[in-house]
């Protein structure tokens, strides 16, 4: 007879088992782009400094809360209530909306770059613009998932 390692219905994942649950898969692919747009917003020249000051803040606050909160689940210190699970669920819902609006003012600045300047840079843009669109639905599903495990909590 074989052992089942799913979580029981009701139950927030804790140590390794974020790895095998469907909502926590996210949480290493969302490091990895968040940590690129911040690469590369960061990378490039500020102009204008208002919409790109933006585009670090979400990128870098993103970054930073998304390894505590997966530290947090890691450790077991959420202790299975359904106020974590509720928290879960806010945390990447602000996240998902933080990254569309951080996506939309950066694919309009590249878009005003268009016609001139760099090409490397402009460049640099465009990838931190698709990867600002990726964070997003990475960020948005986790939301989606969240909310199912909350409702099911």
């Amino acid at each position: 007879m074989a052992a089942t390692t799913a979580q029981p219905m009701g139950s927030l994942p804790s140590g390794m088992g974020i790895c095998t649950t469907a909502p926590d898969l996210f949480y290493l692919p969302e490091l990895v782009f968040g940590g690129l747009v911040w690469i590369l917003v960061a990378s490039t020249h500020v102009d204008p400094p208002n919409p790109l000051a933006w585009v670090m803040f979400v990128s870098v606050f993103c970054f930073v809360m998304t390894f505590l909160w997966m530290i947090i689940f890691v450790s077991g210190c959420h202790k299975n209530s359904s106020g974590w699970a509720a928290a879960d669920y806010a945390y990447h819902c602000l996240a998902a909306m933080f990254y569309l609006s951080a996506g939309v003012a950066m694919a309009f600045i590249t878009f005003q770059k268009k016609t001139g300047g760099d090409i490397k840079i402009y460049k640099i843009d465009i990838a931190a613009v698709v990867f600002s669109f990726v964070a997003f639905i990475l960020y948005f599903l986790h939301t989606i998932l969240s909310s199912i495990r909350w409702k099911n909590f």
